[in-house]
């Protein structure tokens, strides 16, 4: 039988939770990074198709998969974090563009001015359908879960202490069948 220092390398604690509302989701997570937790520590479920395409199988509750080590997860990402990205992507798009177009009408004011300034509302309005795309898709993912059962959210623990308040936290926001497991250390 192996040490418990060889147990501590194969195996890793993690608190999990399953919220069934976005806001109170969000909270606890907001509450988990200011308590100190990683970013990378936190993980949630992967997309329904995802799921099925790793474990060759349908599910009907999230609660299913809670501690099944072999359950694909996704990074968290929050509803601020997308939003973010959205701003991003449609500067990268729109701005850019922009201000070359309006260096190029200064240095010119022929053809090649148009055509930037074309690629400019091109790129705007290419900027609108991804933003739009990728705000539908979140929130598709995020109702896929919640009728499935709620958001699963797991977070990786080093230490008693950070189990301590994991598990507080999780239960403070409205979080159920919130409890701690272990599994391989790879995860």
């Amino acid at each position: 039988m192996g040490s418990d220092a060889e147990t501590k390398k194969t195996k890793r604690r993690e608190a999990v939770a399953v919220f069934e509302d976005v806001a109170a989701f969000e909270r606890a997570v907001e509450e988990l990074l200011a308590a100190g937790f990683d970013r990378e520590a936190l993980s949630m479920l992967a997309g329904e198709e995802t799921v099925e395409k790793k474990l060759g199988h349908r599910y009907r509750r999230v609660e299913e998969l809670e501690d099944d080590p072999e359950a694909p997860r996704t990074a968290f990402v929050s509803l601020r974090d997308l939003a973010e990205r959205e701003t991003t992507v449609w500067n990268s798009v729109t701005i850019l563009p922009t201000l070359l177009a309006a260096g190029t009408v200064v240095a010119t004011a022929g053809p090649l001015a148009a055509a930037i300034i074309g690629t400019a509302v091109t790129g705007a309005a290419l900027a609108t359908v991804l933003t739009h795309w990728m705000d539908d898709r979140h929130a598709r993912w995020l109702q896929e879960q919640l009728e499935r059962g709620g958001i699963l959210l797991w977070v990786r623990i080093d230490d008693p202490e950070q189990e301590r308040k994991a598990v507080e936290i999780l239960r403070r926001h409205a979080g159920h069948d919130v409890h701690v497991h272990e599994i391989a250390a790879g995860r």
